[in-house]
């Protein structure tokens, strides 16, 4: 089985389409399908839509939020009702293509747990092609996982991937990154991708604020989530020597102006008054700063410690032989 996790925001006049689409391509490659919509507070008569599509399609399933919580949100209720072993994720606006569905299957079957689509001709407007195609750059440059589209909603997954990858907030754009940092193979292909038919697009320009700032938190979380002390103690550790630094030349500097004023030495050095010295802030902020960063590491190495007694820090791709522990096969 095959599971299409389909999040729908005021998408009424396209879903009919979509369903008769995705039902072609399952009838004509015979995939055992199931098409989960998930309705994330819209207004515009998508639940009744889904409603009506699941009372003549036993393949349908349906879930409505009270309100709407996000892209995320959505993903995360039907990544949690999926039984297939592949997991589809597209928009609800006719831009992705269902036809494209045996192509990511052809490259799972080449090894892959992550196929993620590449809209390689958008029928986009400039602000959002271009600003996108930034922010794709730089998630790759900082996680290594270069992949020309993060953004593009239309991915596959195999199904073990939601039982260690979390998603909340608007992290449902990043899953291929964190999918890899945990060992998993990431690889794109080229999608068809469609001008929009029906209704206007969700994105405005806060969407690359918030993604720029999710990034950062991707970035910290695959490379320093299980040892935050290595990024906050590196960044105190240079600033706290910095400014230690700074505080020893004024140091020095001031017990050598007073040699001179006593007449212990031949040099000509004015008098240093630290209160009229801005190196002197400079430094003591900088010390200041260092401190606290240390100080938070050590506090997120708390935290991290205590929730990583119930978590695990690895991923199992295969095992063999009898797992059972025998010492506990031993007291029974």
């Amino acid at each position: 089985m095959i599971s299409a996790v389909i999040p729908v925001f005021n998408e009424a006049e396209s879903l009919d389409e979509l369903h008769r689409e995705l039902s072609d391509v399952a009838a004509a490659q015979q995939y055992d399908l199931e098409i989960i919509f998930i309705d994330d507070g819209s207004n515009d008569g998508s639940w009744e839509t889904i409603e009506r599509l699941a009372a003549g399609d036993p393949r349908i399933r349906g879930i409505r939020f009270r309100r709407n919580f996000g892209k995320a949100a959505a993903l995360s209720a039907g990544f949690a009702e999926a039984r297939g072993e592949l997991v589809f994720t597209l928009d609800a606006d006719l831009q992705d293509d269902p036809a494209e569905i045996p192509n990511f299957l052809q490259q799972m079957d080449q090894g892959l747990d992550v196929v993620s689509g590449w809209k390689k001709k958008r029928h986009d407007p400039w602000h959002k092609v271009g600003p996108s195609r930034i922010f794709n750059w730089l998630v790759g440059y900082m996680t290594g996982v270069k992949l020309h589209d993060h953004n593009c909603g239309f991915k596959c997954y195999r199904r073990e991937i939601f039982d260690e990858v979390r998603l909340y907030g608007e992290m449902h754009r990043f899953v291929p990154v964190l999918a890899s940092a945990r060992g998993w193979r990431v690889g794109e292909i080229v999608v068809h991708h469609r001008a929009r038919k029906f209704g206007q697009s969700k994105y405005g320009f806060r969407r690359f604020v918030k993604g720029f700032l999710d990034l950062l938190t991707v970035y910290f979380l695959t490379g320093f989530g299980q040892r935050p002390q290595h990024l906050l103690g590196t960044l105190g550790l240079i600033s706290f020597t910095l400014g230690g630094l700074g505080v020893a030349a004024l140091t020095a500097w001031w017990f050598v102006s007073r040699l001179d004023n006593w007449g212990w030495t031949d040099w000509t050095l004015t008098d240093l008054e630290l209160h009229r010295r801005a190196i002197f802030y400079y430094s003591m902020g900088a010390m200041l700063l260092g401190a606290q960063f240390l100080t938070s590491g050590f506090l997120a190495e708390q935290v991290t410690a205590f929730q990583m007694q119930d978590a695990s820090t690895y991923s199992i791709k295969q095992r063999i032989g009898n797992s059972e522990n025998p010492s506990s096969k031993a007291e029974s």
